[in-house]
């Protein structure tokens, strides 16, 4: 079963975190087109937050045709969209990755920082690419 998390400090409204976790679950492949999602109730209790927090998130995923709603049944994803990496390779990138945040916080930078490091490596990359 899925599990939401929320981060109080990120500045990211709360249903826009569900929504992204929900993506990034489906491009890493941890979720399946099929699978459902933990239903409002379960994620209200969860979480601690408003239900109309977690229904705007589902709504927005149903928008985007991420997923869709069944009524009496839940939410279910729908997209097919998925980075089709293997487990070795997957794990091989995060390690690598995990490594690179040891060092970036073991030379002094916070989270805010490192953040601000990766996105811009990684947009000068993209317009290397594009």
């Amino acid at each position: 079963m899925f599990v939401f998390r929320l981060d109080s400090h990120s500045g990211v409204p709360t249903y826009l975190q569900l929504v992204q976790q929900v993506r990034q679950a489906v491009l890493l492949g941890f979720l399946q087109p099929g699978d459902r999602l933990p239903l409002i109730r379960e994620v209200v209790e969860t979480l601690a937050i408003n239900p109309n927090t977690v229904a705007k998130a589902y709504r927005q995923m149903e928008q985007e045709g991420l997923a869709v709603g069944r009524p009496g049944q839940g939410t279910f994803i729908t997209s097919t969209q998925t980075a089709a990496l293997s487990p070795a390779t997957y794990g091989a990138l995060r390690r690598g990755l995990e490594a690179w945040l040891h060092q970036a916080y073991a030379a002094g930078l916070d989270r805010q920082a490192a953040a601000a490091l990766f996105t811009t490596v990684q947009q000068s990359i993209d317009k290397e690419a594009a």
